[in-house]
């Protein structure tokens, strides 16, 4: 039996409304009930001249899987909302949709989540203090493990530290938190189908840290983070120079790379599939997946830039198919 899979529409002044319905469709077939503001989908429909029918439902099982009807469960926020541009009130509407899709999702109403791009000033307008998407699923979700893996092309890689000022990043790359990664990689790696990973570990300084010369954290922390995981039976390895060991990745010599911060891990990864990347949170206890885009207000709603969705099919195509994350009891 297919997954019922849930999609929020992000914020709804950027593409993601856009782009989950043109993603979908292309999956008709697919057993899908967006989560939004009907009004919000009924302007994209005329904009993209969609002639889907549209069923409101309170339970997504409930929906009409026919592949000409457009399931919604609406929620609400304010009577409209500006576009192409963050606001409080697209802020709102953006963490509702978030916590009424866990909420159907946790009470056995839906078993998959994608989420369409929110935008972190908009939240921050509305006074909500989450970072973003992966850090309020966790704490929706009571989760303490998690992290960011993103997939695209060739390369996998997974994030030991996520939405974080670069200058406090080498204060949070600790023992600890490496090894957390790691076994959380190796889950990753059962989720995706690799039956015996290869993850290597990047450095945080150049040349590996050069026994020191360049910062302490390799010695002090990243290789016997490597240590302890080889002994758990992860297929570790590491600590490598960044620059040399996304080359690998991309060429399919290993199977998932963990980057120590964002842009590390982020940068080589939209290089290579910067229309297709598909964003996972590995540790809820749902499958959740995202287009690896943002809201791209300047392009939202304009006849004059039509919205690629192929990162969102990709997000779609995952969600059906990854298998749930498994927890391996094996922490420090």
């Amino acid at each position: 039996m297919s997954r019922l899979i849930l999609i929020t529409l992000g914020d709804p002044g950027g593409i993601g409304p856009d782009a989950a319905i043109r993603a979908y469709l292309t999956y008709k077939s697919q057993k899908a009930v967006f989560i939004g503001d009907v009004e919000v989908i009924k302007d994209v429909m005329r904009l993209i001249n969609c002639n889907l029918t549209i069923h409101i439902v309170e339970n997504p099982r409930d929906g009409f899987f026919d592949g000409t009807t457009l399931n919604v469960v609406n929620v609400t926020a304010a009577k409209q909302y500006a576009k192409r541009r963050p606001t409080k009130e697209g802020g709102l509407l953006s963490a509702r949709c978030i916590e009424k899709a866990v909420e159907l999702i946790m009470s056995g109403q839906g078993d998959a989540l994608v989420t369409s791009p929110i935008s972190k000033e908009a939240l921050k307008l509305a006074d909500i203090t989450y970072p973003g998407h992966t850090e309020m699923l966790a704490a929706l979700t009571h989760t303490e493990n998690f992290a960011m893996m993103l997939v695209g092309g060739p390369i996998r890689v997974m994030l030991v530290t996520i939405h974080e000022a670069i200058a406090n990043v080498p204060a949070l790359i600790t023992k600890d938190r490496v090894v957390k990664t790691l076994i959380l990689a190796n889950a990753a790696a059962y989720m995706l189908g690799i039956e015996t990973p290869k993850i290597a570990v990047s450095a945080l300084n150049p040349h590996a840290g050069e026994a020191g010369l360049f910062g302490r954290e390799e010695i002090q922390e990243i290789v016997p983070a490597i240590e302890a995981a080889v002994r758990m039976g992860i297929a570790a390895d590491g600590p490598f120079p960044a620059d040399t060991l996304f080359y690998k990745a991309y060429k399919g010599q290993v199977d998932i790379v963990v980057a120590m911060y964002h842009d590390q891990g982020l940068i080589p990864l939209k290089m290579t599939a910067f229309e297709s990347g598909v964003n996972i949170t590995v540790g809820l206890p749902f499958v959740r997946t995202s287009p690896d885009h943002g809201t791209a207000y300047d392009i939202a709603y304009s006849s004059k830039s039509a919205v690629n969705p192929q990162s969102m099919c990709e997000a779609m195509r995952l969600a059906e198919t990854l298998r749930p994350y498994t927890p391996i009891n094996h922490y420090d």
